[in-house]
């Protein structure tokens, strides 16, 4: 092991406590070295490119927007610039997965847009390139890990291409405004409107996940969300058991059975589900 690869173990381990911490929910062991792999095979991946980094998490504002009702907001958002020679880049870097990320360019060119408007038309910075890099593992990938064939395994990371070139648009930057000017209107006033049961039922573009599973299940607003607990009723069949794991993915084994243990009436109590 060399010292980088420890001290990435080593960084991984302190902020993974200290999330631990805040959060106060804990990873199962499996899930923990998933994590840590993805981590270190991200690093070998793409280790060339972090090294040129010459601007790190550089944070990027657009300040004192103002919403059709009158609401003042900023947008801001962290990205990574390498400089080589008269070359400027620009990286923002995603969890999501490559398939996602490629079938819904859209989405990500309307935010890299604003973030490269930024730099070239308010700090009047040279801007040659603008991509998003995906630390998500590909398919193929996770497979051969699961599968522990390393003749796979070698020949995916050699075929995995976490960098995605974005097109700069600046053009599209002032209706994008528009779309955020329009959410922040709707969530000071309160209105929220969650996907119908059949929406959540959906499959997302380029993934083979339903929109409940993608989406739903890294949002905190599932806790208080009509459709997503119908989802869940239908899904699990009136099962206590099987109706926790949709709201809490993150507890350990241990957690877990202690929730369940303090709930034990929960199918009594809640017998609509």
């Amino acid at each position: 092991m060399d010292k980088t690869e420890a001290k990435i173990r080593e960084l991984f381990e302190q902020n993974y406590q200290l999330l631990r911490l805040e959060g106060g929910h804990a990873l199962t062991e499996d899930i923990k070295e998933q994590a840590l792999e993805q981590v270190l095979l991200y690093w070998h991946k793409l280790k060339d490119l972090a090294q040129k980094v010459t601007d790190a998490e550089v944070r990027l504002s657009l300040p004192n927007q103002t919403t059709p009702q009158g609401r003042t907001f900023s947008i801001e958002g962290v990205v990574d610039i390498v400089r080589e020679g008269d070359v400027t880049q620009m990286y923002d870097v995603k969890t999501h997965d490559i398939d996602y990320i490629k079938e819904n360019i859209e989405l990500y060119e309307e935010q890299l847009n604003v973030y490269a408007y930024v730099w070239q038309e308010l700090r009047r910075n040279a801007l040659d390139l603008t991509a998003v890099i995906s630390t998500s593992l590909p398919k193929s990938l996770r497979g051969a890990l699961r599968a522990g064939n390393d003749s796979q395994v070698e020949k995916a990371i050699a075929a995995w291409d976490p960098l995605i070139p974005i097109k700069f648009d600046g053009a599209k930057v002032k209706q994008t405004i528009k779309e955020f000017e329009a959410v922040v209107d709707c969530i000071e006033g309160g209105k929220f409107e969650s996907p119908s049961v059949g929406q959540l039922l959906k499959k997302v573009t380029g993934t083979n996940q339903t929109f409940a599973t993608n989406i739903c299940r890294n949002c905190d607003g599932r806790f208080s969300c009509d459709a997503y607990r119908e989802y869940a009723r239908g899904a699990t069949r009136g099962k206590a058991r099987e109706f926790v794991k949709y709201y809490d993915t993150s507890l350990d084994r241990d957690e877990q059975e202690d929730w369940l243990s303090g709930n034990s009436n929960f199918e009594n109590e809640e017998s609509g589900i």
